[in-house]
């Protein structure tokens, strides 16, 4: 495999870095959160003008055909700040199932859209007491007509509440856990019988749970056969979440050491000490490390085989789980008192990274997926 990045990656790398040092340092990012939608629509048309929200697109829908490596260096960026605006639920996961799953009339029409800034989708396909597992699916869909009506709810869907347009997952015959028998619908975000209650996140980012009472949606595609395709959108979610920690773990151990080269304790900088200078060292190994299978998880995104790829991806998923908390931790108790301070960032990135650990199953999750593998 070649890490080494080509010019247009560090072009477009340099360019999201530029972009956010400008506009988005943490009191930036808390008057975003304070804002009706919980993030900033400002940014999200900078982002549109930079190309960021059709970078994985293909040139004719408006978009810059990037790779798996284009959209691990944009949500590394994004993971620095920990932006708030939906690019995760927009671009990667609802714009990964439009690009994959949809016909060449839906593509055509979504997917400019959200390119040039002036659609937002939402994922709608985890419900409560799913504990992780991906095929349960209990929310129905009937066909009527051209149409289906789709009866359920839906739990945890990130920017659901100011989304124009849902992708919801709906079970159109088979057992709760089986995966074969689910489609993927096209719901407009005002739809008659669809309600919604926002709330906000551990780490601020804005979220819903999703009622839907008879609500009429159109088929994503062609076919009510749509597991791969969930599954390609799960696995290409945890590969952007997992460079989103990365960058966040990087943001947090920058933070830490120059807190410990600046604060003074009897004359001389606390990171003098060689007690600590050790839990930075640690820090600086549990972020390479993530890094590396943050980069194995964008490498490995796109493969057509389908379990080694699966085998991958929970593997990056759990070691990030595990070692963005260390980072996160070891953060808060290397700044002391102020670490947990709702006024300094140190606290709010370990709140970041248990956000990033819940979404498409946690540490626990991916371990006992990856034993029961191997049993």
């Amino acid at each position: 495999m070649d890490f080494n990045l080509k010019d247009e990656q560090r072009a477009l790398q340099e360019s999201v870095t530029r972009l956010l040092g400008t506009h988005y340092n943490f009191e930036a990012r808390n008057r975003h959160a304070q804002q009706d939608d919980g993030w900033s629509r400002d940014m999200w048309a900078r982002y549109a003008e930079l190309g960021l929200l059709g970078l994985p697109f293909a040139e004719e829908h408006g978009g810059f055909g990037g790779d798996a490596a284009d959209l691990m260096l944009t949500m590394e960026a994004f993971g620095r700040v920990m932006a708030l605006e939906p690019y995760l639920a927009t671009v990667v996961l609802a714009g990964t199932a439009l690009r994959v799953g949809g016909t060449p009339s839906q593509r055509a029409d979504f997917l400019p859209r959200i390119a040039d800034g002036s659609l937002l989708c939402a994922w709608a396909h985890g419900e409560r007491d799913t504990w992780h597992q991906p095929s349960h699916v209990t929310t129905t869909a009937a066909q009527d007509g051209d149409t289906w009506v789709l009866h359920g709810a839906k739990s945890l869907v990130l920017h659901g509440l100011s989304a124009d347009l849902l992708v919801v997952s709906a079970r159109v015959r088979g057992a709760a856990d089986a995966t074969e028998g689910i489609g993927l619908f096209l719901v407009p975000g005002d739809a008659k019988g669809l309600s919604k209650r926002g709330y906000r996140l551990l780490d601020q980012t804005p979220a819903a749970e999703i009622t839907l009472s008879g609500v009429r949606g159109r088929l994503l595609g062609t076919a009510t056969e749509a597991w791969p395709i969930i599954e390609r959108v799960i696995e290409t979610g945890i590969a952007a979440v997992c460079a989103q920690a990365v960058g966040a773990m990087q943001a947090a151990l920058d933070l830490t050491v120059d807190y410990l080269n600046t604060r003074q304790q009897f004359g001389r900088p606390i990171g003098e000490n060689q007690a600590l200078q050790h839990r930075a060292a640690e820090m600086l190994i549990a972020t390479e490390q993530a890094r590396s299978m943050a980069m194995l998880a964008a490498m490995i995104v796109d493969d057509p085989e389908a379990q080694d790829r699966a085998r991958h991806i929970a593997m990056a998923k759990a070691v990030i789980g595990r070692e963005a908390r260390l980072v996160g931790q070891q953060a808060i108790q290397l700044h002391g008192g102020i670490g947990m301070t709702t006024e300094y960032s140190a606290g709010h990135y370990l709140r970041h990274f248990t956000v990033i650990d819940q979404l498409f199953g946690d540490t626990a999750f991916h371990v006992r997926r990856l034993a029961e593998e191997h049993a």
